[in-house]
């Protein structure tokens, strides 16, 4: 008779570690649009004149001392026309790409008047694009050999350093940019530690991001949806798993939660549709997806906080910053305290427990460490994919984009130029005013990380921003884990055997393995 092997159980249940929210600060504000700002009436042009002058006075500090000795004395003039020829000299302003390729309003005229309308360009780049560098006084275009190597787009606060030529164009030997804001500062000494190569003895704590679910889609991934809510629910898995699910201390949702329901999904083409008080019926819309989507939430919110944010799939408004569902659209879910419907972008500040943590046991011999608070921003993808567009692949990637902006010191500069945005007037939110400690990207083709610092290296500052690009769950079945203490990052890849992500092949992403390198 075969004896039996027991599934091995642990002595004690995993309890999971425990995270505060805190409140947001002066450098971190919300995205929140409230009654006060929620106005159509001014001009775009506001924006821009006020990220000039947000970020004109660090740019300005950077050309002073990055320009300062340089043979032949180069001067800084304010306005860019009153540049003199021939001169040694630099200047500051806006950069503006003139692109033919962009898309224009004449196309949009066009679509209302039932034109068939060009189909849309993956690429905006062409031979013909020209750069301009414009300020209060007017622009001046920007020629040489430095911007081959360079990638730039419209809305970029720039300073560049070079003389005027006999045909009126600035040809440009240098260029300066913000670099990275400072970091937030905090009290505690441990929050500067980052033990990458995990060597720290605390306890480690993570943040779950996801982005792409997609449920509703024609091949939907609802099998790994499954699982991975069972994962981090601590429902599967052996101890080892579980371990890891309960040092998870919350699960952000970047963006993408709904897949967009295909034209005429609810009848054929040429099909006269029903019509009811001499107007047509609503078309295209199923609630069977969101009442999975909330049935998911529900079960997630009972275990741990989750954060979701809106995106570009989603049924939310269109311009940035996009405002948080309703929470009534969530059924149950929307009864749990855990459950936050969040902006995009967005915001979250997080305070590790420390010795307070609950898988921590304190002892007599035990040294007292202090909790950690780590800053993170979080945005579901959309001003690095229209940046995308801006820039030929290669030398090009999301991953080189996404940390561009940090060194700009804005998040989408091509706001509100090719990217819809709120028509602000008084101030640019999308300004960086401190850099996070976590800029997690969601709606990205692929993975990828890096570890950013400041230009200088380590003789400046010692602290770093873990830059994050959260694939499409449909498509890959990637859960994204952060280390809050050590910034370290995992993978957790969820497939059913005999199916991949989506139903469909699996084709590996040919930046990845580039992104892989810090990670």
């Amino acid at each position: 008779m075969t004896s039996i092997e027991r599934i091995p159980r642990p002595a004690s249940p995993p309890t999971r570690c425990m995270c505060t929210l805190l409140p947001p600060t002066a450098k971190s504000p919300s995205f929140v649009i409230d009654s006060k700002n929620k106005s159509y009436r001014h001009q775009y042009s506001n924006i821009y004149f006020t990220r000039l002058a947000m970020l004109k006075m660090p740019v300005l500090e950077r050309a002073q001392a990055r320009w300062k000795d340089l043979s032949g004395n180069p001067v800084y003039v304010p306005r860019v026309l009153d540049v003199v020829k021939s001169q040694l000299c630099w200047v500051l302003g806006t950069v503006y790409m003139d692109m033919p390729l962009k898309p224009n309003v004449l196309e949009d005229l066009g679509r209302d008047h039932s034109l068939p309308p060009p189909p849309p360009r993956e690429k905006f780049y062409s031979n013909e694009d020209c750069v301009m560098l414009e300020d209060e006084s007017g622009r001046i275009k920007l020629v040489g050999e430095r911007f081959q190597s360079m990638h730039l787009v419209t809305g970029v606060i720039m300073a560049a350093l070079g003389m005027e030529t006999a045909n009126g164009d600035f040809e440009v030997v240098d260029t300066c940019f913000a670099d990275l804001a400072p970091f937030a500062e905090t009290d505690s000494k441990d929050s500067n530690r980052m033990d990458v190569d995990g060597s720290s003895v605390l306890p480690d704590e993570y943040i779950a991001v996801v982005s792409g679910l997609s449920i509703g889609a024609e091949s939907p991934a609802d099998a790994q949806i499954q699982i991975l809510v069972e994962y981090l629910t601590g429902e599967v898995g052996g101890p080892e798993d579980q371990k890891l699910a309960s040092q998870i201390t919350r699960l952000v949702i970047a963006g993408n939660s709904l897949s967009i329901v295909p034209e005429g999904e609810n009848g054929e083409e040429g099909v006269k549709k029903s019509r009811k008080f001499g107007a047509a019926s609503p078309a295209n819309f199923s609630p069977h997806p969101n009442l999975a989507l909330s049935a998911h939430l529900q079960d997630l919110a009972s275990a741990l906080p989750v954060h979701i944010l809106p995106g570009a799939d989603d049924p939310a408004g269109a311009i940035l910053p996009q405002q948080p569902f309703p929470r009534a659209m969530f059924g149950k879910a929307a009864g749990y305290e855990t459950f936050r419907c969040e902006t995009n972008p967005v915001w979250l500040r997080i305070e590790c427990g420390g010795d307070s943590s609950p898988s921590t046991q304190p002892s007599k011999s035990t040294v007292c460490h202090p909790s950690i608070a780590r800053s993170l921003l979080v945005t579901s993808g959309q001003p690095v994919l229209d940046m995308y567009k801006y820039l030929p692949t290669p030398p090009s990637t999301l991953l080189s984009i996404a940390s561009s902006t940090l060194r700009w010191r804005h998040i989408a500069p091509t706001a509100p130029d090719t990217l819809w945005c709120h028509p602000y007037r008084e101030r640019d939110p999308f300004v960086l005013s401190e850099t996070p400690d976590i800029y997690i990207v969601g709606g990205m083709p692929g993975f990828g990380t890096q570890l950013i610092g400041p230009e200088g290296g380590a003789k400046k500052s010692r602290r770093r921003c873990r830059l994050v690009l959260v694939p499409s769950f449909l498509e890959t079945g990637i859960l994204v884990l952060v280390n809050l203490r050590t910034l370290a990052v995992r993978r957790v890849n969820f497939e059913v055997v005999g199916m991949s992500s989506g139903g469909g092949e699996a084709e590996p992403w040919k930046e990845d393995k580039d992104a892989m390198q810090e990670g």
